[in-house]
């Protein structure tokens, strides 16, 4: 069965980095990551493809970094420049499908149980 584990999240003040690291057990072609704020919907902020680059959320290009270890079975994102609107839980997940609709949430197969960022201003 596969499973996904996060880890990284914490409190920082705005301006700072954090980087959140997700072990998994098996991964499909797409692995992504989405972050939920409070009262808010779940949403992409990034993702890899096993046939293409990287794709941000506009809201964190060029401060978010997707990144993959294959050995380790583990994807990490390093964020920089964190803002408040950057706080929530923040998600891995996998599934299988095509490039275009790597960060989209309807069809996400697998989900990792979160963790969660804090940003103070």
């Amino acid at each position: 069965q596969v499973q996904l584990a996060e880890s990284g999240g914490g409190s920082v003040q705005a301006g700072g980095s954090l980087r959140l690291a997700c072990e998994y057990t098996e991964g499909r072609n797409c692995m992504a990551w989405f972050r939920q704020a409070p009262g808010k919907e779940r949403e992409g902020v990034a993702s890899t493809h096993i046939d293409g680059s990287p794709t941000y959320a506009d809201s964190v290009k060029g401060r978010f970094t997707i990144s993959h270890d294959k050995h380790k079975n583990t994807q990490y994102l390093q964020m920089d420049n964190l803002k408040p609107e950057d706080a929530g839980m923040y998600y891995c997940a996998t599934r299988g499908s095509g490039p275009a609709t790597c960060r989209t949430i309807s069809g996400v197969e697998y989900w990792g149980r979160g963790t969660l960022v804090n940003i103070s201003s």
